[in-house]
């Protein structure tokens, strides 16, 4: 049968269609299948890139190995010495770094570091482009993460597993840490030359003061520096050192940092900066530093690495005044050419401050720190503490009177004898007090006080005063034969300064870490030594020291203010150990392996203490030593040590503990003692004892 043609022509339009269906059904199953594992791949691996994530957010952070500087500070906060293991790096919070340092830092190496999550995509981009325009390595993209992750957990090796690890922890960093806190580890970590690490170790380092204080033109110079030290450091290549800087300044202005004004302002300004390898107090007290150093580490059980690498601050006591006026005066004190020592150390007596140490006079070519020495005869400095010994024992009073001549003392029940000398053997050959045998130095009279108190007795005070080098209970203890350190006889000499009062002596206030945490604090041990009375009546006698007479009269001059003291000479040492309300001081000079001294050379000690105090107190108006309760002042006949008559042609008037003054009036003149109101005559014989100095000190 023949099929209709409409039915041909329909069978054609048909069939193409039958042909079609069954050649795509096939191809959509297999774009159904394709979608269904793209679908699930892609489910895969963002799960599998969430799990990667919250293990990384889980896992810690590799323990960065970043050492800080450790720092040491004086009285007044300034940094006098610093720590470190090979970098120098003191760690300070974002607050105290200058705003300018920031933004000049985040303008010419991260601009979009609030923006991005550790990776900086269009600055990546960016780097492609300019490489390939260039064919080399032109521009880098690495983030301010990125280039904190290489820094504080890897090398700067070029590998892949290295690219692979920074990436890993730029990503930890961010998930750890805010951005402030990135920004900060960044800015404390970075190198910016010369053995800087941070911005706190370089504004010290270049600019000789602290991160905070940073203007802008100094802030767009370091911000440069860490693209490449040995190119942009102003000490290696000023030019581009400049350069670079108008690079960032420029950059800050087209920000909208800063104006453009501001920008051409800073670009012209002229930096001043440090002579390198110097700080603001190079050089000043390293005798003490060194102390310092070792009480940390020996006493105080402060870790070498901690004090080296952990960022430590440790408050000091020294006064910078103070300690440039004793190296002044230890310097000015010997003629050039000689080879004579010196020591010197100061301390505050009312607070146990040690406010300046001079171990020696050259400390480069010798460290060894004279002021611990305990290889030095004091000599007739000791007497002072064999006198309170008496004074305080109710056994003597200032008016106790021996007789100045040459003398042979037997002790050991006898069976010892020795016989004492004094100085070019010079003798009153006649009866003398305390005043007079203070002021004159009589050896002969120190050694009736000793045996009369007994040695045992005048070591226990010793002790009690702070001195604990060793002694034996012999007469010649009187005299200062047997070694102490310049720093025992200055702790010593504080105790009468002070009111009896004995301070342990201190050089470091307290230790911090460096997050500001206190790991010690420092708490002087006070002990009342010795009634305040007694104290003042020794310092009383003392001041004859400096009077007409008195061994230190002829500094007398050069100290206008109250000062009480007592010289000793031996044949190798010479010393003045002596105070002022304020300061005790002891000064010794000699030579290291016990040459005997010139008569010249003996004189040094004296001349640098007057020296010393003087401009060490230049700034203090002088006081006179307070009179405690207790004391009473009387006129005394100095030859008979009674009570003086009115009509006596000398008096002196003599200070005196309650009770122990003299009752009986001198008999020669017979008639009524002469007038005294107690503290009120003493404070002003004082006075008028010190008025011409005060005048003096007030012109001046």
């Amino acid at each position: 049968m023949r099929i209709p043609k409409w039915r041909q022509n329909g069978a054609k339009r048909r069939l193409p269609f039958r042909v079609s269906a069954e050649l795509w059904m096939p191809k959509l199953r297999l774009l159904k299948r394709l979608l269904i594992y793209t679908g699930s791949a892609m489910a895969i691996m963002f799960l599998t890139m969430f799990g990667f994530l919250f293990y990384l957010r889980m896992q810690a952070l590799p323990v960065s190995s970043i050492s800080q500087s450790s720092q040491m500070l004086d009285l007044q906060g300034n940094v006098i010495d610093s720590f470190h293991a090979g970098e120098n790096r003191q760690s300070v919070p974002l607050k105290d770094i200058s705003p300018y340092l920031v933004e000049a830092t985040l303008a010419i190496e991260d601009q979009r570091f609030y923006d991005h999550l550790g990776f900086d995509i269009k600055g990546m981009a960016r780097a492609v482009i300019v490489n390939l325009e260039h064919l080399s390595t032109k521009q880098g993209a690495s983030t301010l993460t990125q280039q904190l992750a290489r820094n504080l957990y890897l090398t700067h090796e070029r590998t892949w597993s290295r690219k692979l690890k920074e990436a890993m922890y730029t990503l930890q960093l961010e998930m750890h840490y805010s951005k402030d806190e990135i920004l900060s580890l960044y800015l404390n970590q970075i190198y910016y030359g010369h053995g800087a690490y941070g911005a706190e170790a370089a504004a010290e380092q270049y600019y000789g003061k602290h991160a905070s204080q940073l203007t802008l033109a100094e802030s767009a110079m370091l911000a440069g520096i860490p693209k490449g030290p040995k190119y942009y450091s102003p000490y290696m290549d000023m030019k581009n050192a400049k350069d670079r800087q108008k690079t960032i300044l420029s950059t800050m202005a087209d920000q909208g940092i800063i104006q453009r004004r501001d920008a051409d302002a800073a670009a012209l300004e002229l930096l001043k900066f440090q002579p390198l390898g110097s700080s603001k107090q190079d050089g000043i007290a390293p005798f003490f530093r060194d102390y310092v150093h070792n009480m940390a580490v020996e006493k105080l059980g402060i870790d070498e690495r901690l004090l080296s690498e952990g960022g430590i601050r440790i408050y000091t006591t020294l006064d910078p005044n103070t300690q440039r006026a004793a190296e002044q005066a230890v310097n000015e004190g010997f003629p050039g050419g000689s080879e004579q020592q010196a020591a010197l150390v100061s301390i505050d007596p009312r607070t146990g401050y040690i406010k300046a140490m001079v171990g020696g006079r050259d400390y480069k070519s010798n460290q060894f720190n004279r002021v611990f020495a305990q290889t030095r005869q004091p000599g007739s400095s000791f007497k002072p503490i064999v006198y309170m010994t008496a004074l305080q024992g109710g056994i003597m009073t200032p008016v106790s009177k021996f007789k100045s001549e040459p003398t042979t003392f037997t002790y050991d029940e006898g069976r010892q004898t020795y016989a004492p000398n004094n100085y070019n053997d010079k003798y009153v050959n006649d009866f003398i007090d305390m005043r007079q045998a203070i002021a004159s130095s009589d050896n002969i009279y120190a050694v009736n006080t000793i045996m009369k108190v007994g040695p045992d007795k005048v070591i226990e005070m010793a002790r009690k005063l702070g001195i604990e080098s060793p002694m034996k209970p012999l007469p010649s203890l009187a005299l200062g034969t047997f070694p102490v350190s310049p720093f025992e006889m200055a702790s010593a000499f504080g105790t009468f300064a002070n009111g009896g009062k004995h301070v342990e002596p201190t050089a470091i206030l307290r230790i911090e870490d460096s997050k500001g945490a206190i790991l010690y604090q420092a708490q002087p041990v006070t002990t009342q030594v010795v009634d305040p009375a007694y104290a003042y009546v020794l310092t009383s006698l003392m001041e004859s020291v400096f009077e007409t007479g008195g061994t230190g009269s002829r500094v007398s001059a050069m100290i206008n203010r109250p000062v009480a003291g007592k010289t000793g000479t031996t044949a190798a040492d010479a010393w003045l150990v002596g105070y002022t309300p304020e300061l005790t001081t002891a000064v010794w000079v000699g030579y290291d392996k016990g040459r005997k001294l010139t008569q010249a050379e003996a004189h040094r000690a004296a001349p640098i203490f007057a020296s010393y105090i003087e401009k060490a107190l230049s700034a203090v108006p002088p006081k006179i030593f307070q009179i405690p309760d207790g004391v009473v002042s009387v006129y005394i006949d100095p030859k008979s040590g009674k009570l003086a008559a009115s009509t006596c042609p000398s008096k002196r008037l003599e200070s005196f503990v309650s009770g122990s003054q003299p009752t009986e009036v001198c008999g020669e003149h017979k008639d009524a003692p002469a007038a005294a109101d107690g503290t009120g005559d003493a404070q002003k014989e004082q006075s008028s004892t010190w008025w011409n100095q005060l005048r003096r000190w007030w012109r001046n």
